[in-house]
């Protein structure tokens, strides 16, 4: 036989309240009261101490009986649903060596339940009663504890998945959609002609808390996104450059942080803006505010006749021109970020997956004839796309014109020998082994088997002329292609060659 006995959830039959005094036994009250601070708030963990504590066996579980934590107890279904459903509070249960104590604890969502239950082989006193009780309040309040951190978290997530959204939505030029996107949560955020982007890199453990500090030193007025493709970078878009003295600021009291900056661009370059953000990184590593701003240098693009750089350019991508309106717009923009980073970082960039990427720069690859293998291809096309997405209604006629009307002006060869020049102090010979590296397609090995070098020796060379270039080598994208224009105004290196045909394309002319 059993004895069974259940307490009425708001009982008065004046027993005393419990509370965690620890008058009788200071040592559990406190131990349990150590399970509220912020480095514990593990239910887990709370009820097997619960179980130590009573010398016995705990667990919670859920209305359907799943278990929470702790280890399974053989229940009454019928006990439990009594309690589960609030018709009584608590209930002791005592049958043959086996002495059990039910109470009730609230889950934060509505009409949950749960029960917390203690089985031992020894009757419960006063003590273990009161262990029992003040524990299932414990547990309780870190049920709701969870359940407000979990909700802030899924919160946070989805903010955060909102602005990756918007960022990879201006990285193909899609601004209308980023703007519609944005206004629900951000209303005005991206109502701008011209916006900068920054890069911000520190630690990989601290770029959340960067992150965050974006966020305050902004007040919002800027697109902050955790960066897709590199762990310790955060990405800052920001209206016609508002946002630059709070975040100069934040890197000046964040030591070891570096900060890059774009040229203001229309939001539909913002691609182009990312890119240079990226590039001034490499930058900012040799100053000593640990910051750089891309406009600050002359860019090639700058010195060629305005006409005859557009002229070239659409006569370049002339064989895009047949496509459909959304898929030329799709292959230029994922030509632009793939020429800028590997594969892997545009695909990331873009919410897409590397295969895509590499079958879209295939399918440019094809249309124009060329080789995105041959460093020289990647520098000149770079050069057309983002002269084609930079071009302003009111730019000049274009004028036919090639590669080398392009690369003959006489300021744009001035500043190539201005640039390399700068390597002709190292008595390694640096500006060799750069133009050697470059036609090697930037493979040390192929490189170093011209040379007559070690490959690490390459790779050695190509980065100690970073500093003096002041721009990023060994990671391909706006900086090298500079260098490799430079050499191309020249004539240290060959041109490229933009006539090769794969007939079996589909997309090929001789197929059209």
């Amino acid at each position: 036989m059993h004895e069974e006995k259940a307490e009425m959830a708001g009982r008065t039959d004046g027993a005393r309240p419990t509370q965690v005094t620890g008058a009788d036994n200071p040592t559990w009250a406190q131990e349990l009261l150590e399970q509220l601070r912020p480095t514990g708030r593990d239910v887990r963990r709370v009820v097997l101490w619960l179980a130590d504590a009573v010398h016995g066996t705990a667990c919670l579980q859920d209305e359907t009986g799943t278990l929470l934590a702790g280890t399974r107890i053989p229940l009454d279904d019928d006990l439990v649903a009594d309690i589960t459903t609030g018709r009584i509070a608590s209930a002791a249960w005592d049958d043959a060596g086996r002495h059990l104590r039910l109470v009730g604890v609230e889950q934060p969502r509505p009409g949950a339940a749960a029960v917390l239950a203690v089985a031992r082989e020894t009757p419960f006193d006063r003590r273990t009663s009161d262990i029992v009780t003040h524990t299932a309040q414990v547990v309780e309040l870190l049920l709701r504890a969870r359940e407000t951190t979990e909700a802030a978290c899924r919160l946070e997530r989805a903010t955060s998945d909102l602005r990756l959204a918007i960022l990879q939505l201006l990285m193909v030029e899609d601004t209308v959609a980023a703007r519609r996107v944005a206004a629900g949560l951000w209303p005005g955020l991206l109502d701008t002609d011209s916006a900068c982007v920054y890069v911000l890199e520190g630690c990989v453990e601290d770029r959340d808390r960067i992150a965050e500090e974006c966020l305050d030193a902004t007040g919002e007025r800027a697109l902050v996104v955790r960066c897709p493709a590199v762990d310790a970078h955060v990405i800052v878009v920001t209206p016609r450059d508002a946002a630059a003295d709070a975040l100069r600021s934040l890197i000046g009291r964040r030591p070891g942080t570096l900060l890059g900056g774009s040229a203001p661009h229309s939001l539909a370059r913002t691609a182009t803006a990312y890119g240079q953000a990226v590039s001034a990184l490499a930058v900012a590593r040799f100053r000593p505010d640990k910051q750089a701003v891309y406009a600050e240098r002359t860019h090639p693009e700058r010195l060629m006749d305005p006409a005859a750089l557009r002229g070239w350019t659409a006569q370049l991508l002339h064989p895009l021109d047949t496509l459909a309106h959304h898929t030329r717009a799709e292959l230029l923009a994922t030509s632009r970020l793939g020429l800028e980073f590997t594969a892997v970082n545009a695909a990331k960039i873009l919410g897409v997956s590397r295969n895509t990427v590499r079958a879209r720069m295939e399918r440019v690859e094809t249309l124009l004839r060329t080789d995105f293998s041959d460093l020289t291809a990647r520098a000149v096309v770079h050069l057309a796309l983002n002269t084609q997405i930079g071009l302003a209604d009111d730019a000049p006629d274009p004028v036919q014109a090639g590669l080398g009307d392009l690369l003959a002006g006489p300021a744009l060869r001035a500043w190539a020998h201005d640039l390399l020049a700068r390597l002709d102090t190292d008595a390694r010979d640096l500006r060799r082994t750069l133009r050697t590296w470059i036609a090697a397609g930037g493979n040390a090995e192929r490189a170093a088997q011209t040379l007559g070098m070690h490959a690490q020796t390459v790779r050695e060379h190509v980065r100690s002329a970073e500093p003096v270039l002041e721009r990023q080598l060994l990671a391909a994208g706006s900086d090298l292609y500079e260098v490799v224009l430079a050499h191309l105004a020249l004539g240290d290196l060959g041109g490229p060659d933009l006539g090769r045909s794969n007939r079996d394309h589909p997309d090929s002319p001789v197929h059209g």
